[in-house]
Protein backbone atom coordinates (compact mmCIF):
# COMPACT_ATOMS: atom_id res chain seq x y z
CA UNK A 1 0.00 0.00 0.00
CA UNK A 2 1.40 3.27 -1.16
CA UNK A 3 1.68 6.64 0.68
CA UNK A 4 -1.35 8.29 -0.98
CA UNK A 5 -3.66 4.88 -0.59
CA UNK A 6 -2.48 5.34 3.39
CA UNK A 7 -3.58 9.26 3.07
CA UNK A 8 -7.15 8.40 1.35
CA UNK A 9 -7.56 5.71 3.92
CA UNK A 10 -6.84 7.80 7.08
CA UNK A 11 -9.16 10.87 5.18
CA UNK A 12 -11.77 8.37 4.91
CA UNK A 13 -12.16 6.92 8.34
CA UNK A 14 -12.52 10.66 9.73
CA UNK A 15 -15.60 10.75 7.13
CA UNK A 16 -17.03 8.04 8.65
CA UNK A 17 -16.12 9.04 12.51
CA UNK A 18 -16.68 12.19 12.42
CA UNK A 19 -16.37 14.76 15.47
CA UNK A 20 -19.68 14.73 18.02
CA UNK A 21 -18.58 18.06 19.03
CA UNK A 22 -15.69 20.71 19.51
CA UNK A 23 -13.64 19.26 22.13
CA UNK A 24 -13.32 15.71 20.00
CA UNK A 25 -12.57 18.13 16.96
CA UNK A 26 -9.60 19.73 19.23
CA UNK A 27 -7.98 16.41 20.78
CA UNK A 28 -8.22 14.83 17.20
CA UNK A 29 -6.58 17.79 15.46
CA UNK A 30 -9.59 18.72 13.50
CA UNK A 31 -8.27 21.61 12.90
CA UNK A 32 -4.63 21.76 13.59
CA UNK A 33 -4.37 25.39 14.51
CA UNK A 34 -6.98 25.72 17.03
CA UNK A 35 -5.64 22.46 18.17
CA UNK A 36 -2.75 23.72 18.45
CA UNK A 37 -3.30 27.30 20.32
CA UNK A 38 -5.26 25.01 22.64
CA UNK A 39 -3.17 22.71 23.30
CA UNK A 40 0.02 25.30 23.90
CA UNK A 41 -2.23 27.69 26.12
CA UNK A 42 -3.55 24.65 28.58
CA UNK A 43 -0.05 23.16 28.43
CA UNK A 44 1.39 26.81 29.13
CA UNK A 45 -0.79 27.55 32.22
CA UNK A 46 0.00 24.25 33.41
CA UNK A 47 3.55 24.41 33.48
CA UNK A 48 3.22 28.10 34.72
CA UNK A 49 1.00 26.72 37.80
CA UNK A 50 3.93 24.23 38.46
CA UNK A 51 6.30 27.13 38.99
CA UNK A 52 4.49 30.12 40.29
CA UNK A 53 1.56 30.69 42.79
CA UNK A 54 -1.74 30.48 41.67
CA UNK A 55 -2.20 34.09 42.09
CA UNK A 56 0.65 34.80 40.29
CA UNK A 57 -0.52 33.17 37.35
CA UNK A 58 -4.59 34.06 37.36
CA UNK A 59 -3.38 37.82 37.51
CA UNK A 60 -0.50 38.29 35.08
CA UNK A 61 -2.42 36.12 32.63
CA UNK A 62 -5.45 38.74 33.25
CA UNK A 63 -2.78 41.61 32.92
CA UNK A 64 -1.91 40.13 29.90
CA UNK A 65 -5.30 39.57 28.14
CA UNK A 66 -6.77 43.17 29.34
CA UNK A 67 -3.20 44.73 28.08
CA UNK A 68 -3.57 43.07 25.07
CA UNK A 69 -7.66 44.94 24.64
CA UNK A 70 -6.83 48.45 25.93
CA UNK A 71 -4.14 48.16 22.86
CA UNK A 72 -6.06 46.85 20.46
CA UNK A 73 -9.15 49.27 21.14
CA UNK A 74 -6.86 52.34 21.43
CA UNK A 75 -5.24 51.22 18.32
CA UNK A 76 -8.48 50.72 16.21
CA UNK A 77 -9.83 54.02 18.16
CA UNK A 78 -7.23 56.11 16.41
CA UNK A 79 -7.47 54.07 13.33
CA UNK A 80 -11.21 54.87 12.54
CA UNK A 81 -10.29 58.78 13.47
CA UNK A 82 -7.94 58.66 10.85
CA UNK A 83 -10.03 56.62 8.40
CA UNK A 84 -13.04 59.02 9.35
CA UNK A 85 -15.02 56.02 9.95
CA UNK A 86 -17.86 54.84 12.51
CA UNK A 87 -17.52 51.20 12.47
CA UNK A 88 -18.25 51.43 16.45
CA UNK A 89 -16.52 49.20 19.68
CA UNK A 90 -13.96 46.77 17.96
CA UNK A 91 -15.74 44.44 20.66
CA UNK A 92 -19.18 45.07 20.23
CA UNK A 93 -19.63 41.47 18.94
CA UNK A 94 -18.62 40.13 22.37
CA UNK A 95 -20.17 42.56 24.25
CA UNK A 96 -23.33 41.93 22.86
CA UNK A 97 -23.07 38.34 23.27
CA UNK A 98 -25.34 36.43 25.84
CA UNK A 99 -23.32 34.94 28.25
CA UNK A 100 -26.45 34.24 30.75
CA UNK A 101 -26.81 30.09 31.90
CA UNK A 102 -30.07 28.60 30.48
CA UNK A 103 -31.62 27.53 33.40
CA UNK A 104 -33.02 24.31 31.57
CA UNK A 105 -29.28 23.27 30.84
CA UNK A 106 -27.99 24.36 34.18
CA UNK A 107 -30.80 21.53 36.15
CA UNK A 108 -29.65 19.39 33.61
CA UNK A 109 -26.19 19.08 34.47
CA UNK A 110 -26.80 19.24 38.15
CA UNK A 111 -29.28 16.30 37.96
CA UNK A 112 -26.44 14.53 35.76
CA UNK A 113 -24.14 15.19 38.24
CA UNK A 114 -26.46 14.19 41.13
CA UNK A 115 -26.50 10.24 39.37
CA UNK A 116 -23.02 9.99 38.87
CA UNK A 117 -22.14 11.20 42.33
CA UNK A 118 -25.03 8.85 44.01
CA UNK A 119 -23.65 5.86 41.74
CA UNK A 120 -19.91 7.12 42.53
CA UNK A 121 -20.75 6.81 46.63
CA UNK A 122 -22.78 3.44 45.96
CA UNK A 123 -19.45 1.98 44.43
CA UNK A 124 -17.19 3.00 46.92
CA UNK A 125 -19.47 1.83 49.67
CA UNK A 126 -19.31 -1.67 48.11
CA UNK A 127 -15.80 -1.45 47.42
CA UNK A 128 -14.74 -0.22 51.09
CA UNK A 129 -17.60 -2.92 52.83
CA UNK A 130 -16.31 -5.51 50.90
CA UNK A 131 -19.48 -6.71 48.88
CA UNK A 132 -17.83 -8.14 46.44
CA UNK A 133 -14.12 -9.60 48.01
CA UNK A 134 -12.64 -9.52 44.50
CA UNK A 135 -14.00 -5.74 43.55
CA UNK A 136 -12.23 -4.72 46.71
CA UNK A 137 -9.23 -6.60 46.00
CA UNK A 138 -8.68 -4.81 42.72
CA UNK A 139 -9.70 -1.52 44.44
CA UNK A 140 -6.86 -2.19 47.01
CA UNK A 141 -4.27 -3.16 44.22
CA UNK A 142 -5.32 0.33 42.30
CA UNK A 143 -5.13 2.77 45.29
CA UNK A 144 -1.78 0.98 46.01
CA UNK A 145 -0.31 1.72 42.94
CA UNK A 146 -1.53 5.92 43.37
CA UNK A 147 0.58 5.71 46.63
CA UNK A 148 3.48 4.82 44.23
CA UNK A 149 2.09 7.47 41.67
CA UNK A 150 1.89 9.70 43.83
CA UNK A 151 5.46 9.44 45.40
CA UNK A 152 6.58 10.27 41.86
CA UNK A 153 4.63 12.87 41.00
CA UNK A 154 2.83 15.47 42.36
CA UNK A 155 -0.93 16.47 40.93
CA UNK A 156 0.41 19.75 38.65
CA UNK A 157 2.09 16.93 36.88
CA UNK A 158 -0.60 14.62 36.79
CA UNK A 159 -2.30 17.38 34.87
CA UNK A 160 0.27 17.98 32.58
CA UNK A 161 0.42 14.06 31.85
CA UNK A 162 -2.96 14.15 31.61
CA UNK A 163 -3.41 16.77 28.81
CA UNK A 164 -0.50 15.95 26.77
CA UNK A 165 -1.84 11.62 26.99
CA UNK A 166 -5.05 13.84 26.11
CA UNK A 167 -4.06 15.92 22.67
CA UNK A 168 -2.07 12.46 21.47
CA UNK A 169 -3.46 9.48 22.52
CA UNK A 170 -6.66 9.89 20.40
CA UNK A 171 -5.34 10.55 17.62
CA UNK A 172 -3.10 7.49 18.01
CA UNK A 173 -5.27 5.67 18.13
CA UNK A 174 -7.23 6.60 15.68
CA UNK A 175 -4.04 6.34 12.97
CA UNK A 176 -3.65 2.55 14.49
CA UNK A 177 -6.89 1.14 15.45
CA UNK A 178 -6.85 -2.08 14.25
CA UNK A 179 -3.48 -3.07 15.52
CA UNK A 180 -4.35 -1.72 19.38
CA UNK A 181 -8.08 -2.82 19.34
CA UNK A 182 -6.16 -6.47 18.05
CA UNK A 183 -3.68 -6.31 21.00
CA UNK A 184 -6.24 -4.67 23.34
CA UNK A 185 -8.54 -7.80 22.83
CA UNK A 186 -5.60 -10.35 23.71
CA UNK A 187 -4.82 -8.65 27.03
CA UNK A 188 -8.42 -8.43 27.88
CA UNK A 189 -8.83 -12.06 27.29
CA UNK A 190 -6.16 -12.83 29.66
CA UNK A 191 -6.92 -10.02 32.36
CA UNK A 192 -10.72 -11.96 32.31
CA UNK A 193 -9.06 -15.27 32.18
CA UNK A 194 -6.71 -14.32 35.56
CA UNK A 195 -9.89 -12.82 37.53
CA UNK A 196 -12.31 -15.61 36.56
CA UNK A 197 -9.47 -18.09 38.09
CA UNK A 198 -8.63 -15.62 40.98
CA UNK A 199 -12.52 -15.72 41.24
CA UNK A 200 -12.92 -19.30 41.34
CA UNK A 201 -9.86 -20.04 44.21
CA UNK A 202 -11.84 -17.47 46.91
CA UNK A 203 -14.02 -18.55 49.31
CA UNK A 204 -16.32 -15.47 48.95
CA UNK A 205 -18.23 -15.02 45.34
CA UNK A 206 -16.72 -17.96 43.74
CA UNK A 207 -17.47 -21.66 42.90
CA UNK A 208 -16.69 -22.54 46.86
CA UNK A 209 -19.17 -20.37 47.53
CA UNK A 210 -21.69 -21.73 45.38
CA UNK A 211 -20.64 -25.31 46.28
CA UNK A 212 -21.40 -24.23 49.70
CA UNK A 213 -24.84 -23.10 49.12
CA UNK A 214 -25.65 -26.58 46.57
CA UNK A 215 -24.74 -28.47 50.02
Amino acid sequence: MGRDDRRAKRTASYIELPPRGPVEALIYWRDPIKSGVAFGVSLGILVSLSIFSLISVVSNLSLLVLSASIVFRVYKSVLQAVQKTSDGHPFKEYLEYDLTLPQEKVRELTDTAVVHINAGVSKLRKLFLVEDLVDSIKFAVGLWTLTYIGAWFNGLTLFILGLIALFTLPKVYENNKTQIDQNWGIAKAKIAEITSKLTAALPVGGKKDSKDKEQ
